[in-house]
């Protein structure tokens, strides 16, 4: 790892820890020396990075921190393209265009020798299959996800029965060329996963639902790694 890339890799190992780390553990994760560490730490310290050190309890990272954009190392493009080419592949269109425009910004702000990585890269999705087409916007319901809307869905079951349901949109799932809204249903009392193919018709009403979106998603995480271990049938799909 060059030293450029390991000066990064500190501010964000820093960034992502709720504490202190301590230099034997950052020494470690970046397999160098501690003497080694030190240096970098006072290269840090001399280009200003907001990094508070004691000894015995190690380094933390102030808050309001912001790196210089798009000082990435390559296989953060690479992880970058990536997941762009997986999204152009099989999100909805709006979101699509959106990831395709992205890996063109990326190839025009990144340094000449890095633009192979995102032009060229070593890593691209395969499509299993032609992406499911929606009847609504999608844009409005990544929206309601966002800021925590209720949704009024019209929907068709796996036999073609219309219901209209009231739901709690948590996020999008991905499974092949399939999507899935997953979201706690009010009729059923419970997480359900929708077909956004199935889904008619989309409002978005002007309520939020109650709670935190965050404890919601944990607690439905619970539930279908309980299912796992259990080997119980995953969250039911309408």
């Amino acid at each position: 790892m060059r030293r450029t890339e390991r000066l990064f890799q500190i501010i964000q190992i820093l960034r992502s820890s709720r504490g202190p780390v301590t230099g034997a553990r950052l020494a470690e994760e970046l397999e160098v020396s501690l003497r080694t560490l030190y240096r970098d730490m006072a290269e840090l310290a001399a280009q200003r990075v907001p990094i508070l050190g004691e000894a015995g309890t190690g380094y933390v990272l102030q808050d309001g921190y912001d790196m210089p954009p798009l000082m990435l190392t390559a296989d953060e493009l690479e992880a970058a393209a990536l997941g762009a080419g997986l999204v152009a592949a099989q999100a909805d269109p709006s979101l699509a265009n959106a990831a395709r425009d992205l890996v063109a910004k990326l190839s025009e702000a990144i340094p000449d020798d890095l633009r192979p990585v995102v032009l060229d890269s070593a890593t691209r999705p395969i499509a299993t299959g032609k992406p499911t087409e929606d009847s609504f916007d999608s844009a409005a319901l990544r929206h309601a996800i966002r800021e925590r809307y209720r949704l009024r869905l019209t929907y068709r079951d796996r036999d073609n029965t219309s219901t209209e349901r009231i739901i709690w949109p948590l996020l999008i799932a991905y499974l092949d060329a399939t999507r899935y809204i997953v979201a706690w249903c009010e009729a059923r009392n419970d997480f359900r996963h929708f077909r956004t193919d199935r889904v008619a018709d989309l409002i978005v009403l002007p309520e939020k639902y109650p709670g935190r979106r965050a404890k919601l998603l944990k607690d439905w995480e619970e539930v279908v790694a309980n299912q796992r271990r259990t080997g119980r049938a995953p969250v039911t799909k309408e």
